[in-house]
């Protein structure tokens, strides 16, 4: 396709009739049309996923009865990402993302299929759920890193920011309007509706891919085998200290710091002394607070690299916080506070190592933050279930949120003049 300049390449048509100049001016990205296709198949399949996580939960342990095999769950779940996360990343930077999102948005919507079918004949067992989350967690694998990288083609390096808010917006938004749903669902229909609505859900980010014609793509050609490319990779990033730095810091707030699933559970029956409905209160209030987060980060496209620093010590905080509050309001107030930092520093972590990685390199880099932003969520839920196992709840946000801090200054230390930027 011949065109004239890369906005017209991304799509960019300005003026547009339907969307507002001020609205443009506040979320950059937006003026891109093949953005717009992208987000908005992403916000309806988003929705769904959602929706199938709840679901899944609920008929997992309704199945099995055991407080262990959920555990069991979670591990078939996010093991793949621990394991082939490097090379995902080698493919992603060897095909074309569109072509790659293509076909993992149709296998993740024939899982959701395949589960509807399961659940509604009546012949669902506990090890169908574990194979086909381990299905799932693979996909994911290779999805979440081309995703990633995608926005960059789309919009360009100096809208890649306002993407990248935009984004985990729209995840915000799901991960608080999907349970809600889910939970409607699963009452009025039963779970086999959950699956069903989020399978038809892909339909929609598969056609916004179809629809989009032309975008900047970066394919690197095959030059030597996985293993290598891999290799290369990690030298890659040991070779950019901004990048390092970023990939490090991810590695300890996320194994340390993002373990809230598996520790408010907990808190909310042996210390509030409270039923479900608060347990989803305080989940709620951490979405809410990620949900102005993100909100906060698309608009402000121009940032320093020690907001990743500042917002990981604020987290840290937070969590040490938590591990002496016994008040359930005090509680929300602190996890909105939480939820907040917690988008910033991802969303800057994800922006900083793309915006600095050369487009040969993109796709590994991404991966290895699915690593350890994903990947490490088995070790540090057994860090924090551990500790909650003999000390309690509050324990676990205390040496969570301490563990991390210690960690984020020795960061701090070791690459003063990157922090310094």
């Amino acid at each position: 396709m011949k065109v004239s300049s890369v906005g017209e390449l991304l799509g960019e048509r300005l003026p547009m009739k339907k969307i507002s100049n001020r609205i443009i001016k506040s979320f950059p990205a937006l003026k891109y049309k093949y953005f717009r296709y992208f987000l908005a198949g992403q916000c309806v399949s988003l929705m769904g996923t959602w929706m199938q996580r709840t679901a899944q939960q609920w008929v997992f342990y309704d199945i099995t009865k055991s407080a262990f095999l959920l555990g069991v769950l979670g591990v078939f779940q996010f093991t793949p990402m621990l394991l082939f996360s490097l090379i995902a990343g080698v493919f992603v930077d060897r095909f074309p993302k569109k072509k790659l999102l293509l076909i993992t948005q149709f296998l993740q919507m024939m899982q959701a299929f395949v589960f509807a079918i399961l659940i509604w004949s009546g012949h669902i067992k506990y090890w169908h759920v574990l194979i086909l989350a381990g299905i799932y967690g693979v996909v994911q694998t290779f999805d979440m890193p081309t995703r990633q990288s995608f926005f960059i083609e789309l919009v360009g390096k100096d809208d890649l920011i306002s993407a990248i808010g935009m984004n985990s917006t729209i995840v915000n938004i799901a991960r608080i309007l999907g349970p809600a749903f889910s939970g409607i669902i699963l009452l009025k229909l039963g779970p086999t509706f959950c699956f069903i609505i989020n399978g038809f859900s892909f339909i929609a980010v598969i056609m916004g891919l179809i629809n989009i014609k032309s975008y900047y793509a970066s394919i690197r050609k095959k030059k030597c085998n996985i293993i290598e490319d891999i290799i290369n990779g990690l030298k890659y990033i040991k070779s950019q200290k901004i990048i390092l730095t970023s990939v490090i810091s991810m590695l300890f707030v996320g194994t340390f710091a993002f373990n809230n699933e598996v520790i408010i559970p907990v808190y909310v029956k042996e210390v509030l002394h409270k039923s479900a409905g608060a347990y989803s209160t305080l989940l709620t209030a951490s979405g809410i607070g990620a949900l102005i987060g993100s909100v906060k980060f698309a608009l402000n496209t121009k940032r320093k690299f020690n907001i990743i620093f500042i917002s990981a010590l604020i987290l840290s905080m937070c969590l040490i916080i938590q591990g002496f509050v016994h008040t359930y309001y005090f509680s929300i107030l602190i996890l909105i506070i939480y939820g907040f930092f917690n988008i910033i520093f991802m969303a800057s972590i994800n922006s900083t190592i793309q915006i600095n990685s050369s487009d040969e390199y993109r796709g590994r880099t991404v991966s290895v933050y699915s690593l350890v932003l994903v990947g490490t969520t088995p070790i540090g839920n057994l860090f924090a279930g551990t500790i909650g196992e003999y000390w309690g709840s509050n324990a676990s946000f205390l040496f969570c949120g301490a563990v991390t801090l210690i960690l984020m200054f020795f960061v701090v230390w070791k690459f003063k003049k990157v922090s310094d930027l």
